[in-house]
């Protein structure tokens, strides 16, 4: 499926919950790429999943909260967890955590991943059980699986630029149609609000940023999100020819699809990071998400480790050859 790729050596590494866990490939001769390993990243959507709806405030956001930080701790040369009260649309104030992994944070050359961690509290595009939590293995899961098998496999060979992972909070807590509560203006994303506002560091900058969300859908499809390509054009270009150039023409689609308030909105709106979405669109479903979003059937047995292949890879040759 690749292009001009070879496997040149393989650093063999025992063992999913050591430092160095498991192995990586070196499988591009010219840029020395690792592989992307999707049984890892299916693995840690997994385990998100088992600790079940991780919306903000819940137990099961609370136990996934201490796993973030613990297995990012493994992998990062540093870690903060940014604390912050904030209140939501049903008038609820919640504690919320954002997770910001540095590697090679000396490196002022850097860019940014960026990932929800949170999940949707409610099952508003559901047909029963309306107002109960979704596991959200793809929304939500997805992303910080595909992120931290990038972290595990930055932690055994890093890139020559600096690499910021940050997982939001709270992206999944907006507030739903027809809700019964005075409307509350930008009720999405409020980690990623925050963050921006109050950026981890002073004078913290990236050259640009990557935002996944819902990449792990079975035959899913990457549109050219319409803020990604208002505010960073240049940047989606250069992802799309890559994974391209890897053989996931069928993924990367070059076709342009309507503004998506997503995590990376407000990151363009209130910082000078150009940053991009690579979120699943489908043009053939009414909401034009996969047709689970926001349901009770977004689940483990939607996740493919084709798509978490395809956009993995893709990702880890920008980093690596440091675009």
């Amino acid at each position: 499926m690749f292009l001009r790729i070879a496997v040149i050596f393989v650093f063999v590494i025992f063992g999913c919950n050591s430092k160095k866990d498991s192995q990586i490939q070196i499988v591009d001769r010219a840029s020395f790429v690792p592989k992307f390993n999707s049984d890892s990243a299916y693995y840690f959507i997994e385990k998100q999943v088992q600790f079940g709806p991780r919306y903000t405030g819940s137990e099961g956001w609370r136990e996934c909260s201490f796993f973030l930080e613990e297995r990012l701790n493994q992998y990062a040369d540093t870690v903060l967890v940014q604390r912050a009260r904030i209140t939501t649309y049903d008038q609820k104030e919640h504690l919320i955590k954002n997770f910001i992994a540095s590697f090679s944070p000396e490196k002022k050359n850097r860019i940014v991943f960026f990932a929800h961690w949170d999940t949707r509290p409610v099952a508003d595009y559901d047909i029963a059980n309306k107002e109960d939590p979704i596991l959200g293995a793809n929304d939500g899961g997805s992303g910080v699986g595909l992120l931290l098998e990038m972290a595990r496999i930055f932690n055994i060979r890093k890139p020559k630029i600096g690499i910021d992972i940050i997982f939001f909070d709270a992206e999944d807590y907006g507030q739903p149609e027809n809700s019964k509560f005075p409307l509350m203006e930008d009720s999405w994303c409020l980690g990623s609000q925050y963050w921006a506002k109050n950026l981890h560091r002073a004078n913290y900058s990236a050259r640009y940023g990557i935002l996944v969300d819902m990449v792990a859908g079975e035959n899913a499809t990457f549109y050219q999100e319409g803020v990604s390509a208002f505010y960073a054009s240049d940047i989606l270009d250069k992802v799309w020819k890559t994974g391209h150039r890897l053989g996931y023409a069928d993924y990367f689609i070059y076709e342009k699809s309507p503004e998506i308030i997503d995590d990376h909105y407000y990151v363009n709106k209130l910082t000078d990071i150009p940053t991009i979405d690579v979120i699943e669109f489908d043009p053939n479903t009414k909401n034009h998400f996969n047709k689970h979003w926001h349901t009770h059937k977004d689940n483990m047995g939607n996740i493919n480790k084709n798509t978490l292949k395809a956009v993995g890879q893709t990702l880890l040759h920008v980093a690596y050859n440091g675009y």
